[in-house]
C-alpha cells in the first residue's frame, strides 16, 4: 500500500454548492471525461444537503432525484475511499447556505504524479498549498482596470 501512495499525485478536494439543490448535470460528463482520460482519479464523491433549519444531511447517489441521475451521476456510485467521514460531511455542509446542496469530490491529480514522485525522491515535501478562485482573480482584474481607468481620467 505504501508503494501505491508513493506513486500518487497530489490529492485535492472540492466542495461545490448547488443553490436551491438544483444540479443541471452540465459538469458531470466533463468529470467522467477527466477520469476516463486518467487526468484525475476520483477517490470520493459524496453529496450533502443543508435544510432551511440548518440540518446537514448526507445524500446517497441512489437517493438523488431523477434529474440528478439523468445525467449519469450513478456511474460514480461506489466511488468511496472512506477518506471522508461524517465530520467532513458536516464541515462541508456548514459552508452551505440553507436550502442548498453540495457535491464533495476528493481526487488524485494523476497528471502531476510523475512530478510529485520526482520531488519525493529528491527529499522535497509540500509545505503549503492553496487555490485562488476564479471569482477572486476576476475581482482583482476588475479592481486593477478601474484603478487604471481612474488614473487615465486625471
Amino acid at each position: 500500500m505504501s508503494d501505491d501512495i508513493e506513486d500518487m499525485g497530489p490529492v485535492d478536494y472540492l466542495v461545490v454548492e448547488f443553490p436551491g439543490n438544483r444540479m443541471t448535470g452540465e459538469a458531470f460528463p466533463l468529470l467522467i471525461e477527466l477520469v476516463e482520460k486518467g487526468i484525475i482519479h476520483l477517490l470520493d464523491l459524496r453529496f450533502v444537503q443543508k435544510d432551511v433549519d440548518g440540518t446537514v444531511t448526507a445524500l446517497e447517489l441512489t437517493g438523488l432525484d431523477d434529474e440528478a441521475n439523468s445525467f449519469g451521476v450513478s456511474v460514480f456510485e461506489g466511488a468511496s475511499s472512506e477518506l471522508l467521514d461524517q465530520e467532513d460531511l458536516d464541515e462541508a455542509g456548514n459552508a452551505l447556505q440553507p436550502g442548498n446542496a453540495a457535491a464533495i469530490l476528493v481526487y488524485e491529480n494523476r497528471w502531476a504524479a510523475p512530478f510529485a514522485r520526482a520531488l519525493r525522491r529528491s527529499g522535497a515535501q509540500m509545505v503549503a498549498s492553496g487555490r485562488i478562485p476564479v471569482q477572486a482573480i476576476l475581482a482583482s482584474l476588475d479592481a486593477e482596470e478601474a484603478a487604471e481607468g481612474g488614473h487615465l481620467s486625471q
